[in-house]
């Protein structure tokens, strides 16, 4: 290995990384400038209109759990996922009631839906600022730079902002555990004395990892990156026995102040539950019109393998879509440094798996898509190197460099201005564009945005107490609780004795994304077991969920 890896200088990345090639990003303060100005952009997107769509399922189960912790103080509900996220999540809760109670009466009030999500949106936008931190370390301060505004407006990325799920969480703090380990690498190589105060923190960073979902194995990465300059001749980036053994122990204190719940024997019940499958609250995942199975342990009889690599393909903005496969054979190429090792390891220990377990949501690609998007970025250096190497002057090398930048982000930017508030259904020209929205990942592209609306047309639709059907009844009885139609009765679609039981008057409702082997029935002949269509719902003129009333005495029993 030795023999073919340069002796590491700075992060271990050879001279003849990229220099700061872009005018722009040779002086780090307007560098910084330019990144600031982009996030405010990307956390205006991320927050505005963030209660426009109702609850998910999880997303409403984490409200519980806070309502949980606020009443009783902690405990092991929802227990499977650790406390960091719904701890973030409690104050943001309780900071919004005070906001709210402090605002005049006919003012803006925050929505539960916006300050469970807030927290997301918050680090999410952060995540710019340490993709820009690591890639700069790796591969110069041009690459990540680019790639940070990439992060910050890209639809991709701000639709898992605006989701209280913990992958925006597991984001943030790998990329502060890696850029302090690799700073760690930075400062030994260079002679500090203090470089392994760097990887004491990036300890803690992965304690907060660990706090936000239980995925230990990301440590592989770090650790085989570490490995790999492990015996290069020279090398002062060591982390002994002792120093590891410190490394796991600095880890292991911070874990359990920022995930107390650990402690409580309710928590590990619900782990192991979880981690038995015996969780899974449906039998399939639809995608691209077809049902799968969607469990880990159905490997390749689940998810098709294709999953990630179609979503990346409909999903990314096409500029970015189109610098990223020019900048993959790029990232192989020696003269990158050796920073491209660590990309490696991150792309090998996520993409194999996830290409082979049965089940997939489209929210477990927020760890990596970072990669696409500094994939992306050495792109974009790499042409305005060669072109601006031509041009006659230093001017026209600026003003090329301006021109070049704004071009780029230009896209991604504009699709997300066109997608908001709605950027999951966002579909790029190759995916068919906003006529294929919602044909692709149904499931985590509507996300049960559209409960409350529906909710909402029920109540009025039904003044006498009546049966409905639907896959979330559990979501459509809170809402209707904000309503005050308590005697609403919400039963699921795939409780095939409680359908049974539905008479005229009672209703039906199919939600897009909530289509599973257990209720395609309904799907497929609905008209012909004696419903009509009553009512429909759409996001931003994308059909979302219809909503059907029986009306015949004929038993529903499919």
């Amino acid at each position: 290995m030795s023999s073919q890896i340069p002796p590491p200088t700075t992060a271990g990345i050879t001279p003849e990384r990229f220099s700061e090639t872009l005018f722009f990003a040779r002086d780090s303060r307007i560098a910084i400038v330019i990144l600031t100005i982009f996030m405010a952009v990307g956390f205006g997107l991320r927050v505005h209109d963030l209660g426009a769509e109702s609850f998910g399922e999880d997303e409403l189960n984490k409200l519980r759990t806070v309502e949980e912790y606020r009443a009783n103080g902690l405990s092991g509900k929802n227990g499977e996922h650790p406390f960091l996220m719904k701890g973030l999540q409690t104050l943001s809760i309780a900071a919004a009631e005070r906001v709210n109670a402090a605002m005049l009466v006919n003012g803006p009030m925050i929505s539960d839906e916006a300050a469970i999500r807030f927290p997301i949106a918050l680090f999410g936008t952060f995540s710019s600022l340490l993709i820009f931190l690591l890639a700069s370390e790796l591969f110069g301060r041009s690459v990540g730079l680019i790639s940070g505004v990439f992060w910050a407006v890209e639809p991709m990325a701000i639709g898992f902002d605006r989701i209280a799920k913990e992958d925006s969480l597991v984001l943030f703090f790998f990329l502060l555990t890696n850029l302090f380990l690799i700073r760690s690498q930075t400062g030994a190589e260079r002679g500090e004395e203090k470089w392994l105060w760097k990887a004491w923190a990036a300890a803690i960073g992965f304690a907060a990892l660990m706090a936000s979902k239980y995925y230990p194995h990301l440590l592989a990465i770090s650790g085989a990156y570490y490995h790999v300059f492990k015996n290069v001749p020279g090398k002062r980036w060591n982390m002994e026995a002792k120093r590891w053994l410190i490394f796991f122990a600095v880890m292991g204190v911070a874990f359990l102040f920022l995930n107390p719940t650990i402690l409580l024997p309710e928590t590990w019940r619900e782990i192991l539950k979880f981690s038995g499958e015996n969780r899974i609250g449906h039998d399939s995942y639809e995608f691209m019109g077809v049902l799968y199975r969607n469990q880990m342990t159905a490997w390749l009889s689940g998810v098709p393998w294709t999953f990630y690599y179609v979503f990346i393909a409909v999903k990314a903005s096409t500029a970015t879509l189109l610098l990223a496969l020019i900048g993959l054979p790029l990232l192989f190429r020696r003269q990158m440094g050796d920073g491209r090792y660590f990309l490696f390891f991150w792309a090998f220990m996520w993409f194999l798996p996830f290409t082979f377990l049965g089940g997939k949501f489209t929210r477990y690609f927020t760890l990596v898509e970072p990669l696409l998007l500094i994939s992306a970025a050495v792109a974009l250096i790499w042409m305005t190197t060669r072109i601006s190497a031509r041009l006659p002057t230093r001017r026209w090398a600026i003003a090329f460099h301006v021109a070049a930048l704004a071009v780029v982000v230009a896209f991604p930017l504009w699709n997300s201005l066109q997608a908001a508030p709605h950027f999951r259904l966002f579909t790029n020209s190759l995916g068919g564009g906003r006529s294929a929205a919602g044909s692709y990942f149904p499931h985590d592209e509507f996300y049960d945005a559209s409960s409350r609306d529906v909710v909402g047309k029920i109540a009025e639709m039904i003044q006498a107490p009546a049966t409905i059907a639907t896959e979330t009844p559990e979501l459509y009885r809170y809402y209707a609780g904000k309503l005050g139609r308590d005697g609403l009765r919400f039963v699921s679609l795939s409780d095939r004795e409680s359908v049974g039981q539905l008479t005229s008057g009672d209703l039906i409702v199919l939600a897009r994304g909530r289509r599973y082997f257990s209720n395609d029935a309904f799907w497929i002949d609905l008209h012909e077991e004696g419903g009509r269509l009553v009512a429909a719902t759409d996001l931003a003129g994308i059909p979302s969920t219809r909503i059907y009333q029986i009306d015949s005495n004929k038993k529903r029993t499919k």
